[in-house]
C-alpha cells in the first residue's frame, strides 16, 4: 500500500486528469446555472460560476466565484485497489491483476468524478454563504449537494476501491479469506469457543 501511495502521489495529476474531464462534463449537466466556464490542467481544475457574491470591505461590490480543487484529492481509491490487486496476486498468484487493474481504474473514474464534483459544488455554495437566492436553487438542492457532498467526500473515495477489488476478485475473495475464516472457525474447539 505504501509503494503503491509513493508512485501515485508522483503520477496523480496525470491519472486524474480524466477524472477533471469527466467532472467537467458533468458540471455542465448538473449546474448549468452555475457554471460559466471550466479550465483543466493535469493537477488542476478551476471552475468560473455565475454565481456573484458581495465582497466584503469594498464597499458592496460584487465578484463571480471562482472554484479549484486538484483532481487527485479524491482519487486516492486508486493505490488502495491496485495495493489490493497486488496482495491477492502475492497470496495465490489470482490471474488476470492487469486486465482488473485497468477495468478498476476505468471503475473508479465516475466514482472519482462524483467526489470532485460534489467537492466543487459544496465551495459554490459556501462561498455564497448558503444563500439560496444568491444560488438561485431550492432548498432541496442545496441539501442534496451537502449530504452528495458528505458520502462523496467521506465514503466513496476509501469504500469504492474496496468494492470494486471485492467485485473484481470476488474469487479469490471466497477462495482465500472465506474459506479461511471458516477453517480458523471449524478449528476452534467449543470449549474454546465458550471462553
Amino acid at each position: 500500500m505504501v509503494v503503491f501511495t509513493l508512485i501515485w502521489t508522483k503520477i496523480t495529476p496525470w491519472t486524474s486528469y480524466p477524472v477533471a474531464v469527466v467532472s467537467h462534463f458533468a458540471l455542465e449537466q448538473v449546474a448549468p446555472m452555475w457554471v460559466r466556464g471550466v479550465n483543466k490542467q493535469p493537477g488542476k481544475i478551476e471552475v468560473e460560476t455565475s454565481v456573484n457574491v458581495v465582497v466584503p470591505n469594498t464597499g458592496g461590490r460584487v465578484a463571480d466565484v471562482y472554484v479549484e480543487a486538484d483532481p487527485g484529492r479524491y482519487a486516492f481509491g486508486l493505490p488502495i485497489f491496485l495495493a489490493l490487486i497486488a496482495a491477492a496476486y502475492a497470496a495465490k498468484r489470482a490471474p488476470g491483476r492487469i486486465q482488473k487493474a485497468v477495468i478498476g481504474y476505468l471503475l473508479l473514474l465516475p466514482i472519482q468524478a462524483f467526489s470532485l464534483v460534489m467537492y466543487l459544488l459544496m465551495q459554490v455554495i459556501v462561498a455564497a454563504n448558503l444563500d439560496i437566492r444568491t444560488l438561485r436553487v431550492d432548498t432541496w438542492q442545496v441539501e442534496s449537494i451537502v449530504f452528495g457532498y458528505q458520502v462523496g467526500v467521506l465514503v466513496l473515495p476509501t469504500l469504492a476501491p474496496v468494492l470494486i477489488w471485492l467485485l473484481l476478485d470476488r474469487k479469490f475473495f471466497a477462495d482465500v479469506i472465506v474459506n479461511g475464516w471458516k477453517q480458523s472457525m471449524a478449528g476452534k474447539s467449543p470449549r474454546a469457543a465458550r471462553r
